[in-house]
C-alpha cells in the first residue's frame, strides 16, 4: 500500500551523489570516507536494478540514463579546495575516472552553458565524472509497482493511512480513507512506514517507543525549470557548486539536465521554502501534530544550535525572484528569465533526534527505526535517493526479519547485490562491477565503466 501523497513526494525527485557536500564543504577535503560510502551504496543500487533488468522485470531505459556529473567552483580559495578534493578522490578505486581542469576551453566542452558569456578574467575549476546518471524516480516507482503486481502483490494508490493500532495477534490494523472519502481497514503482520514527511506522525500514533523524543522540521524547496529545447539541448550534465555558509547539505546549488517522463528539462536550485505542511499536498496542521511534550526540548535545542541555518532559511524566504535568478546566472551567465519558470518541489521533514549532551541534533540524512518486537519499522528524515534506497531496504529485511535473513534472504540478496555484503576494494574490482551493471542498464559508452555516480 502507498500513501499517494507521500509517493509523489519521494518518487519524482532525482538523485545526485557527486556534489561537493559529500566531502565536508570546507573543513577537510582530505577525507574521502563520505564520498566513498555513497559510491559503495550506489553500486549496490545499480546491482539491484541490474538484477531486475536481467530477469526481465524492469526496463531501465525508462528510468535511468547516462549523464556526466561536474563540480564547478569560482575563485582562488575554492579552486584550491576543489584541487585538493580531486587529489584525494582520484586515489580511491570508485573515483579512478575523475577528471580535473582549470582550462576554460575544456570546461566549456564539458558544460557549454556554464562558460558561455562568462567574464574572461574569472577563474574557474571543475571536476568531471563521465559515467554519472540521471534517475527519474517517478518512472522508477511505476516500474517497481508493476513488478509487485506481476508477482502477486497489490498496490493501492490514493489510500491515506490515518491510524495504526496493534491487534490481539501481535500485528497491526491500518485504518484510513481514500481520495474519494471511502474508509478502509487493512490487517498486517508487519508494517513499514515510508510515508515521507508523515512517517513520524504515523509512528507516533502507533505509539512506537523508539521514536520518543524525535521531532521534525519542515523545509520545502523550489527550482527554476527550463523547457526550451534550444537551451536544454546545449547542456547534458549535472553541475554542482558549493552550498552557502550555514546552508544545509541538501541546498547545494546545481544546474541539472533532467529527463522526466521522457521529456528533457534543465533545473536549477534548490531554493528553500517554508510551510508547516509535511507533504506538499498535506495540511497546515501537519507539523503541529508532531509536537509532544517529550520532543519540545529536542526541537528547541536543535534550533538553538543551528542559528546559521535559520538565518539562511529566512534570507531565502525574503529574497526577491530577481535575486534568486542572479544565483542561476552565477552558473549560467547567459540565462534568459523568459526561458525559466519557478516550480515548487516537495517538502522535506528534517529529522531532529534526542542527544544526551546537546538536547537535540538536526540530522541531514535518514534514520531507520525498528520496533523492539520487529512488527513495525519506519524511515525518518529526508527522503532516500538512488544511492541509499536499496541499502536501506536491505537493512529493513536484515533487522526486522533476522531469522528469514539468516536462513534464506541473505543468500538471495548476496547473489543479486554482491556489493552490499562484499563491496569491491580495487580498481579492477570496481571496474568489473560497473561494467556489468552498465551493460544491464544500457549505460555503456565512453566513461561508463570508470567511477560511480548517481
Amino acid at each position: 500500500m502507498t500513501d499517494d501523497n507521500a509517493a509523489r513526494e519521494t518518487s519524482n525527485r532525482k538523485d545526485a551523489q557527486r556534489e561537493l557536500g559529500h566531502t565536508p564543504t570546507m573543513p577537510d577535503p582530505n577525507d574521502p570516507a563520505n564520498a566513498v560510502g555513497i559510491a559503495e551504496q550506489f553500486l549496490a543500487t545499480r546491482q539491484w536494478w541490474s538484477s531486475l533488468a536481467d530477469n526481465g522485470l524492469v526496463d531501465p531505459s525508462r528510468f535511468v540514463s547516462a549523464t556526466p556529473h561536474l563540480d564547478v567552483v569560482f575563485g582562488k580559495s575554492n579552486i584550491t579546495y576543489l584541487r585538493r578534493r580531486y587529489e584525494t578522490l582520484k586515489r580511491q578505486p570508485y573515483f579512478a575516472g575523475i577528471e580535473y581542469s582549470e582550462d576554460r576551453a575544456q570546461i566549456a566542452r564539458w558544460a557549454p552553458l556554464v562558460m558561455a558569456d562568462r567574464h574572461s578574467e574569472e577563474t574557474v575549476a571543475a571536476t568531471r565524472v563521465a559515467d554519472g546518471t540521471d534517475v527519474d524516480f517517478g518512472a522508477l516507482t511505476r516500474e517497481m509497482f508493476a513488478v509487485s503486481t506481476r508477482t502477486g502483490g497489490t498496490v493501492l494508490c490514493d489510500h491515506e493511512i490515518r491510524t495504526l493500532r496493534r491487534n490481539s495477534q501481535g500485528g497491526w490494523k491500518a485504518r484510513g480513507q481514500t481520495s474519494d472519502g471511502e474508509r478502509f481497514e487493512i490487517t498486517a503482520r508487519f508494517v513499514f512506514v515510508g510515508a515521507g514527511g508523515k512517517a513520524l506522525t504515523l509512528l507516533q500514533r502507533a505509539h512506537v517507543d523508539e521514536v520518543r523524543g524525535y521531532g521534525v522540521l519542515p523545509v520545502g524547496a523550489a527550482f527554476f525549470r527550463c523547457a526550451n529545447p534550444s537551451v536544454v539541448q546545449q547542456h547534458r550534465a549535472k553541475v554542482y557548486g558549493q552550498a552557502p555558509l550555514g546552508a544545509p547539505p541538501m541546498s547545494v546549488p546545481h544546474l541539472d539536465s533532467r529527463v522526466v517522463d521522457g521529456t528533457p528539462y534543465l533545473m536549477f536550485g534548490p531554493y528553500a521554502t517554508f510551510s508547516t505542511k509535511l507533504l506538499a499536498h498535506g495540511a497546515w496542521t501537519d507539523f503541529f501534530a508532531t509536537l509532544r511534550w517529550h520532543n519540545l526540548r529536542t526541537l528547541s535545542a536543535a534550533g538553538r544550535d543551528n542559528l546559521a541555518l535559520v538565518r539562511y532559511l529566512v534570507s531565502q524566504l525574503i529574497a526577491r525572484e530577481s535575486t534568486k535568478f542572479a544565483q542561476l546566472q552565477r552558473f549560467y551567465p547567459g540565462a534568459d528569465p523568459a526561458d525559466w519558470d519557478m516550480i515548487a518541489a516537495g517538502q522535506r521533514a528534517q529529522l531532529v533526534t534526542p542527544d544526551a549532551d546537546r538536547g537535540g541534533v538536526l540530522r541531514t540524512g535518514t534514520e531507520l527505526v525498528v520496533s523492539a518486537d520487529r512488527s513495525i519499522a519506519g524511515l525518518l528524515g529526508a527522503s532516500p535517493g538512488a544511492s541509499t534506497a536499496v541499502p536501506i531496504m536491505i537493512e529493513v529485511l536484515r533487522r526486522a526479519f533476522p531469522d528469514h535473513w539468516r536462513e534464506l534472504w541473505h543468500e538471495v540478496m548476496a547473489a543479486a547485490v554482491p556489493a552490499q555484503s562484499n563491496p569491491p576494494r580495487t580498481i579492477d574490482g570496481v571496474h568489473d562491477a560497473l561494467a556489468a551493471t552498465a551493460c544491464s542498464l544500457g549505460l555503456d559508452g565512453p566513461g561508463a565503466q570508470a567511477g560511480v555516480s548517481a
